[in-house]
C-alpha cells in the first residue's frame, strides 16, 4: 500500500560487503530525506506561518527549515570532517532549538529571521556540500560511532526527527496559513458514527523475561545503546489504540472538569491551558456531530474510528477515569510492557517493502482507523500514531554520550519528559526501527496518542539522575571513575593492601566513607561493614548505590561544559549479596556513638587532616577496635587551617625549632595500644578536576593493630 507521492526511506545498515554501494546508499538516504523535508513546508502558503510561532514554546518554522542544514555542517565541523563554515551567522542563529519547557514558560525573545528565500538558498549550498562530503569521505564497513559516515547519519536522521516535529507544528498553525498538498494525502477511511466504532478490549499477556537495548544493524541515539534486563509481570493490554469515540466517553463524562482525574502537574496544566477536549479536535463538546478534526493542512469530518492524539497528562487523566469506572487497575504502559507487545512482530523494523502499518509515510500523511492494520492479537503496534508511556527516559546500562551531540538525550534524563513507542504515520528512519527512544515533556503534543494496560506496575520517577554537585560528582569520581595516568583505584588499593593483616572479618568500620567505594570493596571480605561520614550528601549518594540502579554524575570539561559519567555497582562485580552487609550512617568521627570494642578493623581514609581534633580522634580508637584488630590511616597530610586549627595539626609543624610529621606523632600518640604492623608506604591517587586538570597526590598508609 503505497498512497503518499513521497519515496519511503528505505534506511541503510550500517554494514555490507561493498564500501562504494553503501556510499550509493547514503547518499539516495540524503536525498530522500532532503526532498521529503523540503515537499513538508511546501504546506506553508502565508508569509507569517513561516515567522510566526505555532505555539509560544517553540520557534518559529522558518528556524527549523534551517536548523537541519545548519546541524550538518556544525556536526561535521565539530568531527573534522569540514574545515570551513558556508555561513557563520547563520550556523551560530539557528544551531539550537527550544526545548518544551513548562506549558507556562513562555519564550518571548525576538529574531529577526531571515526570508524563506535566504533560507533556501543556504540549504541549497548545504546540499551540495554535503553531497561533496558523502562522495569522497573515507568509507569501512561496518560503519562505526566515531566514522565520518556516522556524523553524515546523525544529519540525516536529525533530520528526519525534525520531518516529523515540525509537521506537528504546521498542524498547530491557523488553518488560513496552510494548504494541503497532493505529496501530503489524508487518509479516506473513517466512520462518521460513534456507534459504528467497535468497543476495545483487553487481551492477557503472561509476562516473562525481557532484555531493552538495540541490537539492530542500523544508526542509533546514544540512549538506545546499552542493556536493561526487566521481568515483565502478567498484565492485559488493549486490543486497539483509544479511538476518539472511546476518548468521547471521558470528555463527554466531564473528565476535563474533574480534578480526581488527574494529577498536580496534569491539573496545573489543564487549569492553565483551559483545555476542555484533545487539542486538534475544533467544535464544541457540546455538539459532537458538529466537530471537525484538524490534521495536517486542513480541517476534516470527524473521524470517530480513528485513534486521539492528545499529551500524556490527557491520556493519564483518561486511565485514571477508566479505572474508577471499571474497578480494575488501568494505566498506560511502561516502556517493558510495549516492548513486551511488539516482541511478536517480525524484524527490527517493519517490513519497508510490504508495511504492516502506518509507518514510514508507507501509508497516508494522517492516522488512519484504529482498526485498519492488524498485529498479531492487536492493531496498530506499530505506527499510525505514538503511544504514550508510564516510563521516564534514562539510559541504559551501558550508556555513553556520542561526542559529537553531547546533549541529545542527557537533558531528558530528568524525570520529566516520557517515552513514547511504536511511532506515527511519518516516522521514518531511526524512529521506526524497534529500538527507537524518543521522549518528550507530557504536556507536549505530537502524533501521539495511547493504548492502555491492566497492570500493577509501578514507575520510578527520577527527579534528579545526573548529579551536578561539584564535590559530590569528584568523589564519585575519585571513587568510582576511571583509572588515570596508571595510577589504580585509591579506595581498592588500600582495601587490598590491608585485608591480609586482618585476623578476623566480622565488622569493619569504615570512617570517612565519603560515597562509600571502600564499604562496598571491603563488604567482599567482611561479614559487617558500618560506613559512616559526616556529609548527608555522600551518605544519600552511597545509599543510593544500595539500590542497585545507575548514578549519573557530570564533571566540567572546560568551562560550562561538561561530560557525563554513571556508577552501577554492578559493573564493579559488587553483588546485592555484598553490599546488604553495609550501614551507611551520618556521624561524626569525634563521636562516634559506641560504647565498646566492636570493629576488625577501623579504616580511615584521607580523614585524619580533616578532623578538627585529630588527637582526640585518635585516642578514641582503642576503645572501638577489638583485642588484635586493624587499624588503616591513610592520609596525604595537608593540613589546613579551614579544617583543623594549626594549634592541633599533628605534624607539619615545629616543636622547640626541630621539625615535626605527622607519622612521627601518630607513632608517639598509637604506640601505647597499638603496634606497628609494618612501614608506612606511599599510595598515589588522582583526583579529576576538568578534563586537563588534574591533582596527583600522594598519601602515607600507616597500618596498626590493636595490643590484645
Amino acid at each position: 500500500m503505497k498512497t503518499t507521492t513521497l519515496t519511503p526511506a528505505f534506511t541503510p545498515s550500517l554494514s555490507g560487503g561493498d564500501p562504494e554501494q553503501k556510499r550509493r546508499e547514503l547518499l539516495d538516504y540524503f536525498h530522500t530525506t532532503w526532498h521529503t523535508y523540503e515537499q513538508l513546508f511546501t504546506c506553508l502558503t502565508e508569509e507569517q506561518a513561516w515567522t510566526t510561532k505555532a505555539i509560544p514554546l517553540r520557534h518559529p518554522l522558518i528556524f527549523y527549515y534551517a536548523h537541519t542544514a545548519t546541524f550538518f555542517i556544525n556536526k561535521l565541523i565539530a568531527g573534522g570532517y569540514l574545515t570551513e563554515r558556508i555561513d557563520e551567522r547563520m550556523e551560530a542563529m539557528m544551531a539550537i532549538g527550544v526545548d518544551e519547557m513548562s506549558w507556562d514558560d513562555l519564550n518571548d525573545d525576538h529574531y529577526a529571521w531571515p526570508t524563506p528565500a535566504a533560507v533556501q538558498d543556504y540549504r541549497d549550498r548545504v546540499r551540495q556540500q554535503v553531497i561533496e562530503v558523502i562522495t569522497h569521505l573515507p568509507l569501512t564497513l561496518p560503519i562505526g560511532w566515531n566514522d565520518p559516515a556516522w556524523a553524515i547519519l546523525m544529519g540525516i536522521e536529525h533530520e528526519r526527527i525534525h520531518l516529523e516535529t515540525s509537521s506537528v507544528l504546521i498542524r498547530q498553525l491557523p488553518i488560513s496559513w496552510v494548504t494541503p498538498q497532493p505529496a501530503w494525502p489524508i487518509c479516506p477511511h473513517f466512520s462518521s458514527s460513534r456507534q459504528d466504532v467497535p468497543d476495545n478490549t483487553l487481551v492477557p499477556q503472561s509476562g516473562g523475561t525481557l532484555t531493552l537495548g538495540k541490537q539492530d544493524d542500523y544508526y542509533g541515539w546514544d540512549n538506545e545503546y546499552g542493556q536493561q534486563v526487566q521481568t515483565i509481570a502478567p498484565f492485559a493490554a488493549s486490543k486497539m489504540l483509544v479511538s476518539h469515540a472511546e476518548f468521547y466517553e471521558f470528555v463527554g463524562d466531564g473528565g476535563y472538569q474533574t480534578a480526581e482525574w488527574w494529577d498536580e502537574e496534569g491539573w496545573g496544566w489543564r487549569s492553565y491551558t483551559q483545555a476542555d477536549k484533545p487539542t486538534f479536535w475544533v467544535g464544541d463538546i457540546a455538539s459532537p456531530d458538529q466537530l471537525k478534526l484538524r490534521v495536517l493542512a486542513e480541517e476534516i469530518d470527524f473521524p470517530w474510528d480513528w485513534p486521539v492524539e492528545v499529551n500524556q497528562l490527557e491520556a493519564s487523566a483518561f486511565c485514571r477515569w477508566k479505572s474508577a469506572k471499571s474497578g480494575r487497575p488501568i494505566q498506560l504502559p511502561s516502556e517493558g510492557e510495549w516492548a513486551w507487545l511488539r516482541e511478536p512482530i517480525d524484524g527490527d523494523h517493519p517490513d519497508w517493502h510490504t508495511p504492516i502499518g502506518n509507518i514510514n509515510l508507507q501509508g497516508w500523511a494522517s492516522s488512519c482507523p484504529v482498526t485498519y492494520f492488524a498485529q498479531g492479537d492487536f492493531f496498530d503496534i506499530v505506527g499510525n500514531v505514538w503511544q504514550w508511556t508510564t516510563t521516564p527516559i534514562s539510559g541504559y546500562q551501558g550508556f555513553t554520550v556520542h561526542p559529537l551531540y553531547d546533549d541529545f538525550s542527557t537533558p531528558t534524563f530528568d524525570g520529566k519528559h516520557n517515552l513514547i513507542k511504536g511511532g506515527s504515520w511519518i516516522s521514518t528512519g531511526n524512529e521506526a526501527l524497534k529500538a527507537a527512544r524518543y521522549a518528550f515533556r507530557r504536556h507536549f503534543f505530537q502524533h501521539a496518542g495511547f493504548r492502555y494496560v491492566e497492570s500493577t506496575h509501578q514507575e520510578t520517577m527520577l527527579k534528579n539522575p545526573y548529579e551536578t554537585d561539584t564535590m559530590v560528582a569528584q568523589y564519585l569520581d575519585f571513587q568510582y571513575g576511571e583509572n588515570r595516568f596508571c595510577v589504580e583505584n585509591y579506595a581498592k588499593a588500600l582495601v587490598e593492601k590491608v585485608i591480609p593483616h586482618c585476623h578476623s572479618t566480622l565488622h569493619a568500620l569504615d570512617l570517612g566513607c565519603a560515597t562509600g567505594r571502600a564499604s562496598f570493596e571491603l563488604s567482599r571480605y567482611f561479614d559487617r561493614v558500618t560506613g559512616i561520614d559526616y556529609s548527608a550528601r555522600f551518605i544519600d549518594v552511597a545509599l543510593q548505590l544500595m539500590t542497585g540502579e545507575d548514578f549519573r554524575y557530570a564533571l566540567p570539561t572546560e568551562g560550562e561544559l561538561v561530560d557525563y559519567h554513571q556508577v552501577r555497582l554492578s559493573d564493579l562485580a559488587i553483588t546485592a549479596e555484598q553490599w546488604q552487609k553495609i550501614d551507611f550512617k551520618q556521624g561524626d568521627a569525634c563521636n562516634l556513638k559506641v560504647t565498646h570494642a566492636e570493629y576488625d578493623l577501623i579504616f580511615a581514609s584521607n580523614l585524619i587532616d580533616r578532623l578538627r581534633e585529630p588527637t582526640r580522634f585518635l585516642k578514641s580508637l582503642s576503645a572501638l577496635l577489638k583485642p588484635g584488630g586493624v587499624l588503616m590511616l591513610s592520609s596525604p597530610y595537608t593540613w589546613l587551617e579551614v579544617f583543623t586549627p594549626k594549634e592541633n595539626w599533628l605534624g607539619g609543624i615545629r616543636e622547640n625549632g626541630e621539625a615535626v610529621t605527622t607519622y612521627q606523632t601518630l607513632q608517639r600518640l598509637l604506640r601505647d595500644d597499638f603496634e606497628e604492623i609494618q612501614p608506612a608506604e606511599d599510595i598515589p591517587f588522582v583526583i579529576r578536576e576538568t578534563a586537563r586538570k588534574h591533582q596527583y597526590t600522594v598519601a602515607q598508609a600507616s597500618y596498626w593493630r590493636r595490643r590484645a
